[in-house]
């Protein structure tokens, strides 16, 4: 089974307002905020989403490009798995593959 294209694009920042103030210029609007300094922003004329995680000053900041899957989905034969799936703390399981020059990108698909 193929993912199902790209779910969404995991961006962190220092400061949730002032980024989530950026995409809204961009013309996204906040489909749900977890009242933690994180949230899904999308654009109404479709494509993925957005989501946005505030990290301390301390933090470096990490963006990630999301594929989503079905809950059956297994690693076709020559895709490098970096970390097999494993349960997120927001109910999916998450795997980690990398291209052949070594860029990294996550497969999201439902939990169990």
């Amino acid at each position: 089974m193929s993912t199902t294209g790209i779910d969404h694009y995991y961006v962190e920042t220092h400061n949730w307002a002032k980024a989530v103030a950026f995409w809204q210029r961009l013309g996204f609007e906040v489909e749900f905020d977890t009242g933690h300094g994180s949230g899904m922003l999308r654009h109404p004329a479709g494509g993925p989403g957005i989501f946005v995680a505030e990290q301390s000053i301390e933090h470096p900041l990490a963006t990630e490009l999301y594929l989503g899957a079905g809950a059956d989905f297994a690693a076709p034969d020559g895709v490098d798995v970096v970390s097999p799936f494993h349960d997120s703390h927001w109910g999916t399981k998450v795997m980690i593959i990398q291209d052949p020059d070594g860029h990294r990108f996550r497969i999201e698909a439902p939990a169990g």
